[in-house]
């Protein structure tokens, strides 16, 4: 693969979430996630910063009914779709998000706004309001619900095993060495009311932070928040390489009893993952090659 000078530096990782998923969506998964990267990776080359790249990735997928994220969301105890989405800028460690939103199909754009704003964290019916404020009109929340997550939803309430996929996410590396991460889920079918994961905490969910790398998280939430999973991974770059990181925050995660998924791209252009579950859908690109992967199987 050759790459123009000003793409030497250039990185991105995107994941579509990790879990067990019917593996007739393989391909369909697969090809999404490509496509985010590569929607990414335009983005950069054509001189945009790795945060709004990896909002791009993101909200790529977020309009993607296959992934557990915007439309196609996963469905709570009551039956309707509730939002958390977040992003960072490592260069000033800025961060955005949102959680618990039912009106927005598309809440890593209302987290962006959210890290220019005063805030940081946003929830709920104040978080729709702010979205008014900025612009970001409201949908129905009819609108994320799908067919397919009615009947994930309809298993869960028989007390049967349903398929299970988590958060959607991007790390990137931008061509001034900058660093981002964002994130985006509907959190786990069946849910309560009001439940927030990972993904709008802070080191949890997401992380990025200059000179070191930025990484984001899928998996059941409550494990990954307690570990704070991305902080770990990111920091754990001051003396690991970046595969070595991501296990070493995934080994941490799996000792308090949850099971998941990291990607990770550092402040070189090295790029990880690693997931502790059957499947988690990555693409990614580098000075070092591209490709994507669903379960351990290899499309480059």
């Amino acid at each position: 693969m050759a790459l123009v000078e000003h793409e030497r530096s250039l990185a991105v990782v995107v994941h579509g979430g990790a879990g067990r998923v019917d593996p007739a969506t393989w391909d369909d998964r697969v090809a999404a996630v490509v496509r985010a990267r590569d929607a990414a990776w335009s983005r950069l080359a054509s001189g945009a910063s790795a945060l709004e790249a990896a909002v791009e990735a993101v909200r790529r997928l977020e309009d993607d009914p296959l992934f557990n994220a915007g439309v196609g969301a996963a469905l709570n105890r009551e039956g309707f779709a509730e939002l958390d989405a977040a992003v960072m800028d490592g260069e000033e460690r800025a961060f955005g998000a949102v959680a618990a939103v039912r009106d927005v199909r598309n809440p890593v754009e209302l987290a962006l706004e959210v890290l220019r704003s005063e805030h940081v964290l946003l929830a709920g019916e104040g978080a729709s309001r702010f979205a008014r404020e900025r612009g970001i009109p409201a949908c129905d929340p009819r609108e994320l619900v799908t067919e397919r997550q009615r009947e994930r939803w309809r298993r869960a309430r028989r007390g049967e095993a349903a398929e299970r996929s988590g958060t959607v996410g991007a790390v990137v590396l931008d061509a001034a060495g900058r660093l981002a991460a964002a994130s985006s889920t509907g959190g786990m079918v069946d849910q309560r009311v009001g439940r927030v994961g990972d993904t709008p905490l802070p080191g949890a969910g997401v992380y990025a932070e200059a000179g070191l790398g930025a990484a984001t998280a899928t998996g059941h939430g409550e494990y990954f928040a307690r570990a704070l999973a991305s902080w770990r991974a990111v920091l754990a770059l001051r003396e690991r390489d970046p595969d070595e990181a991501v296990r070493h925050a995934l080994n941490e995660v799996e000792r308090l009893g949850g099971r998941g998924g990291l990607i990770l791209v550092d402040a070189r252009g090295r790029t990880a993952w690693a997931k502790t579950t059957p499947e988690m859908s990555v693409a990614w690109r580098s000075a070092e090659g591209e490709g994507a992967q669903i379960g351990d199987e290899a499309w480059v």
